[in-house]
């Protein structure tokens, strides 16, 4: 596990995304039957191996229809179309795509799949399909490329199985390469997604259970008339149906921390593997837990089975969204900057939060509550702890020992924020979590009483409901609220760019959400989608 990194709070770091423009794609009626007339896109993902100070690129895929766009803070609209691809087939409806590029030639590769079964690549600078993998059994739902390997590809199918497919050319007759399946899952699979070091691999669906696998060392390959048969992995080792009661529709690592959603929730939930290292020597398939107890919700290779097998660190709101399913978030997370979560919902909302600010806030909440400070010395309170506006402020005083200034004077004199950017640190857990918030609660309201530093009840309370991760029960509210004009657009997919810069949401209506950050016109001139 890497070691902690400082992460320097410069003026725009604390930014979040504002609306920047939105695009509307072709409508998809005339290539569909009658009875399937919903236009959707359903997928969409930054092109990840392009050079820094190049314009990034995004794909975004509906049922016939690939898209791929150019984004640029200088031209107007932000936004230029670069490819447009059809897919004849008449039973495709593709819903997610994977990008990989060519080792040689590095020609942009993408990957798309859908109801057909199907992973079809296509050359995306010429807009042809080069390769077709079959294999599965049923509809493919989310393709995942491997981080340490962009040769490798994961795909989750309604078949109930996940497989990992070889685009090196060695490998054209015995793609798939591995089978992760058996004693897993017992329905359909809706997503998928690797650890950042390639070995371990998340996956969920309709049995309501998130399993993590340890992917085994493949074969290498061969030009041999006889390929190596794929290897297949039938235990994972973890399994869980306690996290969600609904419908998983979208996991993730962050770090060796684990993050997930269930429709039905109106929640992201990130969570831990008791005993999980990605440190550690990769765990052995004789170490991998099997069903002979059948009524054991959780199995773990990580922790003996008398221990707590995972633990649940932080709840964030995602209101509204109900009996909706198949929306993803994405997190950003780069080693020098702050991680922030994306998710669009199902009433024209996409919500932010700040990872960074957690930690802040609680450090915040830490000195302020802190019996033994020196009272006389102002508290320096980050720009984004705002009083809240339920209540007017009650003297020209009400703020003035904890120290506001302007927003860039407050950001840039601000303290360092240090965490683990591999693994992030989990907040305080159990009782001495609980034990914390009852303490900066209590002495937070004492003094507020006592008048010694006038912050508002319901000011804190509205931090709290943002920033307090020791109470686990209670979901913490979106940083950063963007509202869309288009009424009940539903989020599919969110998609960062690799610097962080930009933001996509695809979803219902055949509509994709343009957001940007550190743009340095005026909000006025910002073009509202």
């Amino acid at each position: 596990m890497a070691p902690a990194l400082e992460i320097a709070h410069g003026h725009h770091d604390w930014d979040l995304p504002r609306l920047k423009a939105s695009i509307g794609f072709e409508d998809d009626f005339q290539y569909l039957h009658s009875d399937d007339q919903d236009t959707e896109f359903f997928d969409v993902k930054f092109y990840p191996y392009g050079a820094p100070d190049h314009d990034p690129i995004f794909a975004a895929v509906s049922k016939k229809h690939i898209v791929i766009y150019r984004l640029c803070n200088t031209s107007q609209p932000p936004y230029e179309l670069v490819q447009l691809i059809r897919d004849d087939d008449e039973e495709a409806l593709n819903c997610t795509c994977t990008w990989t590029k060519d080792p040689e030639t590095e020609i942009p590769f993408l990957c798309v799949a859908g109801r057909d079964a199907k992973i079809k690549v296509y050359d995306v600078i010429h807009g042809k399909l080069v390769r077709v993998l079959v294999g599965h059994g049923s509809e493919i739902n989310d393709l995942s490329t491997c981080p340490t390997n962009f040769l490798l590809i994961a795909s989750a199918s309604d078949d109930t199985t996940v497989r990992i497919w070889s685009l090196d050319a060695a490998d054209k007759d015995q793609p798939c390469v591995c089978l992760l399946a058996g004693e897993g899952h017992s329905s359909s699979l809706l997503t998928v997604a690797f650890h950042n070091n390639g070995r371990y691999l998340l996956s969920a669906g309709h049995d309501n259970v998130v399993c993590m696998w340890t992917l085994p060392d493949l074969p290498k390959a061969s030009r041999e008339k006889q390929p190596p048969a794929p290897v297949v992995v039938h235990y994972p080792h973890f399994f869980t149906s306690e996290v969600h009661s609904g419908i998983v529709d979208c996991v993730a690592f962050f770090g060796d921390l684990v993050m997930s959603r269930a429709c039905h929730e109106d929640i992201i939930v990130l969570w831990q593997i008791d005993g999980f290292s990605s440190d550690d020597p990769l765990p052995t398939p004789l170490e991998a837990p099997t069903t002979s107890d059948t009524e054991r919700l959780t199995r773990s290779a990580f922790v003996p089975t008398t221990a707590s097998q995972y633990t649940r660190l932080i709840q964030f709101h995602t209101p509204g969204c109900g009996f909706q399913f198949y929306m993803r978030f994405k997190i950003f997370h780069d080693a020098k900057k702050h991680p922030v979560l994306a998710f669009g919902s199902a009433h024209s909302e996409i919500f932010f939060w700040d990872l960074a600010r957690l930690i802040t806030y609680h450090d915040f909440m830490d000195e302020y509550t802190d019996t033994g400070r020196d009272k006389t010395a102002a508290v320096q309170r980050p720009s984004w702890l705002q009083p809240s506006k339920a209540k007017a402020r009650t003297g020209p005083d009400s703020l003035s020992r904890v120290r506001e200034g302007s927003d860039r004077n407050s950001v840039e004199s601000g303290r360092t924020g240090s965490m683990d950017v591999d693994a992030p640190a989990a907040p305080p857990a159990g009782a001495a979590a609980a034990t914390r918030g009852s303490a900066n609660t209590t002495a937070a309201a004492a003094a507020a009483q006592a008048g010694e530093l006038a912050i508002p009840p319901e000011t804190l309370a509205a931090w709290a409901a943002k920033y307090d991760t020791t109470r686990v029960e209670d979901a913490i509210k979106a940083h950063s609220t963007s509202k869309i004009t288009i009424k009940d657009f539903v989020g599919r997919q969110v998609a960062w760019s690799a610097g962080g810069d930009w933001c996509v949401v695809v979803g219902s209506k055949n509509l994709a959400i343009i957001l940007q950050r550190w743009d340095k016109k005026d909000k006025s001139d910002e073009k509202k989608a």
